[in-house]
């Protein structure tokens, strides 16, 4: 009996719009599965009263985003609707903004450092630079360092005014647990914080125009994946479908939960969850001088992790005369804010931003909490010791792409997933197995 399906791809965020269009490409046939109103997923963003807000991811990059430039490619994209931000980072210390974090200005500037920090980082890039090709993005469990975490390779003001606050405010890592090797080869990739980016129009840009090349049924939930002799079986709402494939792109614990025979990697993927609130103001505030986002140490403060200006970022994002800002809460808050109301998390974060962005409590209009259950892949020791066992699994009926596939924090390990997981499926003849 033939499947229902041919391709079933369950999650229509980035990963698994691109595996969608990516198949499609090569002549499958694909549907895409969608739990929620509106595609997007960690990038979705919303409109509202001419602001336009991002939910989740917020920027990407001109270098280190190649699977993304591919797929922009692909699509007819122009570079003008991906412009500069133009503007750096700063970090919060000793009561003030440090400029040009990220930045080689920085090593000249201080960027928050002290002179024994910068030249421990000098020593640490220049060592990963010299061993680069040891440093892939793809295979995380091969860098130098192991399974060593982020406190465990940085000491003192290199980890208290650098790598925490960057990796603490914009990915929700706990630096005693979250392995160094992932951190540092993104940073590799990526290069200075000059060369980020935003989408015109919202970070749902590409989301949506993928959207419009595959076929999605928002509003569906799948309740389970289960493989079979032919194949695979899910169940979609309350209706049974079968398919050839089902690539699962999903957060790891929703894949795990969605087919508990997934590989054991899958199920030692761990994501920090995450806060963030936005701000819509009835004009744009100063604070961190020129800078579009303010790192804030868990040193200085342990409830707010960093403050991004989106009016900076882009003017067109407001009103005329407007302004917006994220205040994103710190790891170790957002245990405790988890399950309390928009008013609280907002009286919270609010009272601890008047610091860093004086008058932001007058100029408010109105606040948009955004609560990510999974908000980024945290690379820990127990998965990047056995992720070498997962990227050469044999293919099988149930496959995965998303952000934790290479425990990349970021919207290119979503684009980059999905190459990998149709480039296994072009190539490798699926075996009849049980199992995922």
């Amino acid at each position: 009996m033939s499947p229902d399906l041919d391709v079933a791809v369950v999650g229509a965020g980035l990963a698994g719009l691109a595996t969608a269009h990516r198949l499609r490409a090569q002549g499958r046939s694909v549907h895409v599965f969608e739990s929620a109103d509106q595609v997007g997923g960690r990038m979705r963003t919303l409109r509202q009263d001419g602001y336009t807000v991002d939910t989740g991811a917020e920027m990407l990059s001109s270098s280190g985003y190649q699977a993304t430039w591919r797929l922009l490619a692909d699509l007819g994209i122009e570079e003008e609707h991906v412009p500069l931000i133009g503007r750096g980072i700063a970090v919060w210390r000793e009561g003030k903004p440090r400029k040009h974090v990220g930045d080689l200005r920085g090593l000249f500037s201080g960027a928050g450092l002290s002179t024994a920090a910068r030249l421990n980082l000098v020593g640490m890039l220049s060592n990963a630079t010299l061993r680069r090709r040891s440093y892939s993005v793809d295979r995380p469990e091969r860098t130098p360092l192991g399974t060593q975490t982020i406190a465990e390779v940085a000491r003192g003001d290199l980890h208290d005014y650098l790598l925490q606050p960057l990796s603490g405010g914009f990915f929700g890592w706990d630096t005693s647990v979250a392995c160094a090797g992932p951190l540092v080869s993104h940073m590799l990739a990526v290069g200075p914080t000059k060369t980020l980016r935003s989408y015109d129009g919202g970070m749902d840009f590409l989301t949506r125009l993928l959207a419009e090349q595959v076929e999605v049924s928002t509003g569906v939930a799948v309740r389970e994946v289960v493989t079979t002799s032919t194949g695979a079986r899910l169940v979609a709402d309350k209706t049974p479908l079968t398919a050839r494939t089902v690539v699962l792109a999903v957060p790891a614990p929703v894949a795990a939960e969605l087919h508990p025979e997934a590989p054991e990697y899958v199920h030692l993927c761990r994501y920090q969850p995450m806060i963030k609130l936005i701000c819509l103001l009835d004009r744009p505030l100063t604070g961190a001088g020129r800078a579009f986002a303010l790192a804030v140490p868990a040193v200085e403060n342990p409830l707010l992790a960093g403050v991004v200006f989106d009016d900076r970022k882009n003017p067109d994002r407001v009103p005329e005369g407007a302004g917006m800002v994220t205040l994103v809460a710190s790891p170790g808050s957002v245990a405790g804010l988890l399950d309390q109301g928009d008013d609280e998390i907002s009286r919270v974060l609010i009272a601890e931003a008047e610091r860093y962005v004086p008058g932001v409590a007058h100029a408010l209009r109105s606040t948009v909490v955004v609560r990510h259950q999974y908000g980024l892949p945290m690379p820990t020791a127990e998965a990047i010791a056995i992720r070498g066992r997962f990227a050469v699994r044999p293919v099988v009926p149930v496959e995965y792409a998303g952000d934790w596939y290479t425990l990349r924090p970021s919207s290119e390990s979503a684009a980059r997933s999905a190459e990998i997981v149709v480039d296994r499926l072009a190539t490798a003849v699926q075996p009849v197995t049980a199992g995922g």
